[in-house]
């Protein structure tokens, strides 16, 4: 018999591994001292444990290798799991994959001393979310801005006595060829009224994010560097761009915050 110190130290595991895998019943020592409590193991179980190390460095939990150290797993059952662990390891890998292509790129910006190295672009879901807005079409870009503050301005005429609806005002657009499609809102839960009309807009799984500091005259810097960004990641946008304005209170928008938020998909060439 081996003393549990003797047995760690041949299959080079600690001794509280060797008691987790006790208690999980994986491996169980051969002989336990009713008094002292002290485990002693036979040497025919090093097989044993050896087994269970491979499958731990396959990546296995404790449950999958309990299942497949007992009796009752067979062939197809086995080759099953190993199918099911491959897809794992597979997704662990492209996604280890893109996560080094991202460092690797960043560094890169970061030697170039470009802008894009200072902002922190995030991908992340957004949520649905159901707005008291209005909606207008422009033709030239610097129209909006004669647009979305007084759409902002008449909707929260309408619903600004109930507290809490004027907490979330976001923009949407929708850029064609040779117009844009404006939605302006706040979040609302409430009642239609006259004055402007209910819109949702839909959960999306995947966007990227940043935040714009500041006048809205430079915000235009911000998405080409989050474009930029989301083309290089192998991803391409997926529907209108929106704009979440965190805050957004002094005249000389100095201190604005602006959340700049597009959905996307992955690129063709990518998938």
């Amino acid at each position: 018999m081996l003393s549990i110190g003797a047995f760690a130290q041949i299959g080079q595991v600690t001794h509280r591994m060797l008691r987790h895998w006790d208690r999980a019943g994986l491996l169980v020592p051969a002989h336990t001292d009713p008094f002292t409590g002290y485990r002693s193991y036979d040497p025919e179980q090093l097989e044993r444990l050896h087994r269970i190390m491979a499958l731990r460095q396959l990546g296995f939990g404790i449950e999958d290798i309990a299942a497949l150290l007992s009796d009752g797993v067979d062939a197809e059952a086995l080759t099953a799991m190993l199918w099911r662990r491959r897809a794992e390891v597979e997704e662990e890998y492209t996604t280890a994959a893109a996560r080094l292509a991202d460092v690797q790129r960043r560094l890169h910006l970061i030697e170039r001393k470009s802008p894009v190295s200072q902002m922190d672009i995030i991908k992340k879901s957004l949520p649905s979310v159901r707005l008291a807005a209005r909606t207008s079409t422009v033709g030239e870009q610097p129209e909006i801005a004669g647009v979305v503050g007084p759409a902002f301005d008449s909707i929260a005429a309408i619903i600004g006595d109930a507290c809490g609806t004027l907490e979330t005002p976001i923009a949407v657009y929708s850029m064609t060829e040779d117009s844009t499609h404006v939605t302006v809102g706040y979040a609302y839960g409430g009642q239609a009224r006259d004055g402007f009309e209910i819109i949702t807009l839909p959960a999306e799984e995947q966007a990227f994010v940043t935040v714009h500091l500041g006048a809205m005259d430079r915000i235009h810097h911000s998405w080409q560097a989050l474009h930029e960004e989301i083309l290089a990641r192998g991803f391409e946008p997926s529907g209108p761009c929106r704009e979440l304005y965190v805050r957004a209170e002094s005249e000389d928008q100095a201190d604005w915050v602006t959340e700049l938020q597009q959905p996307v998909r992955p690129a063709p060439n990518h998938r």
